[in-house]
């Protein structure tokens, strides 16, 4: 099939300690009043950094605001009847996955200017072209997509190296499961340019992690915005959006998730994970059995030993996932949509075997122990 005619909007960014002072010549040409909606934490963190650079612009911030709980479509109602939103010219959305998500629905669905301001380096939302929206029941809903991203992100290192390092942890999980993911439901297929685009940029979400991971969480840990700490966190923000704009098309298959991600999905039926775990966590769990179920041994050896450099998850045990937890979720991942474009059909035996082989090598480990 010819594609005749698609279109590709790729992220905007800036990266830096001082990269605030990039605000004014970004963003003055979309107007002067600006809304600030972000997390609670988040603008704790950087609402008067940020505050400190618009005085320095024409810019004039005429409120902000917490952006709710969840990414919910019911949290992005209730900002759209603020009149302070509907009075502003642009927004600036400040925080982690959710509270971007959450803007993000509200300004490119309402076609208003929006920039994104990362606390966090937990995932890739501050570029992505998509929101992952929950039910109110903190349930996952589905994922919504836009034809573009925020109109720049302004990555503030200084920041997202104050932020606590468990983030920076769960987001190592997310991203390098991103290559893996592309790779497995991709193969075998004539692909499109931006499709084949995405899974050579994708190479990108896993190899600076395997070199500069443990060492980016370290210094991470001290509070240093170290060369090792950058490279993680372009990969997590800034590599990992990227290769999901080019591997997300609402008329081609999507090759943006996997079983692993399946994995994450089907467990957040289990209020724990929500509660007590972060997403790329679960999803780093997932991708060892999704590479134990395509049968990359090597590569499996290759992130088990990151995980366990790191301190991400290598059991159920860690993830706090009962036995009969994981049952039930073997029963509900071979139905889920994102093992529906796979190069093979995910099986309840094959789950049940990976997670066989994934007890046997966690039990030579304690062995040597």
């Amino acid at each position: 099939m010819k594609l005749e005619n698609y279109e590709v909007h790729l992220p905007n960014y800036s990266i830096g300690d001082k990269i605030y002072d990039k605000i004014g010549p970004v963003c003055e040409s979309y107007g002067k009043k600006v809304f600030v909606i972000g997390g609670k934490k988040a603008l704790e963190a950087a609402y008067d950094k940020i505050e400190s650079y618009v005085k320095q612009t024409n810019l004039e911030i005429i409120g902000k605001e917490i952006y709710g709980e969840n990414c919910t479509y019911a949290a992005v109602e209730k900002l759209r009847q603020m009149p302070l939103y509907q009075e502003a010219d642009m927004v600036f959305g400040v925080g982690g996955g959710k509270a971007l998500d959450t803007v993000k629905c509200l300004c490119i669905t309402d076609d208003k200017p929006v920039f994104a301001f990362p606390t966090i380096a937990s995932n890739c939302s501050a570029c992505t072209s998509v929101s992952i929206m929950y039910n109110e029941d903190v349930t996952f809903l589905k994922p919504h997509f836009f034809v573009r991203p925020v109109m720049h992100s302004f990555i503030d290192t200084e920041i997202i190296a104050k932020a606590p390092s468990q983030y920076m942890w769960a987001g190592i999980g997310d991203t390098y499961a991103k290559y893996y993911e592309a790779t497995i439901s991709s193969r075998d297929e004539r692909l499109e340019h931006f499709t084949a685009l995405g899974v050579a940029v994708s190479r990108m979400c896993c190899d600076p992690l395997i070199e500069y991971g443990p060492k980016a969480l370290e210094d991470h840990k001290k509070g240093l915005c170290t060369y090792d700490v950058e490279q993680v966190v372009l990969a997590i923000v800034v590599t990992t959006g990227i290769a999901s704009i080019f591997l997300t098309k609402d008329y081609t298959p999507d090759y943006n998730s996997g079983l692993a991600h399946a994995v994450f999905y089907a467990m957040t039926s289990y209020p724990v994970i929500e509660e007590r775990h972060l997403h790329g966590e679960v999803v780093g769990f997932g991708i060892l059995l999704a590479l134990l179920v395509d049968g990359q041994y090597d590569e499996f050896e290759k992130i088990y030993q990151l995980n366990k450099a790191v301190n991400l998850p290598v059991s159920l045990e860690q993830i706090e996932i009962t036995e009969k937890q994981w049952e039930e979720c073997m029963e509900r991942i071979p139905d889920m949509s994102d093992v529906a474009h796979y190069p093979y059909k995910v099986t309840k035996k094959m789950l049940e075997e990976a997670m066989n082989r994934l007890k046997e090598r966690v039990g030579r480990d304690n062995e040597e122990y």
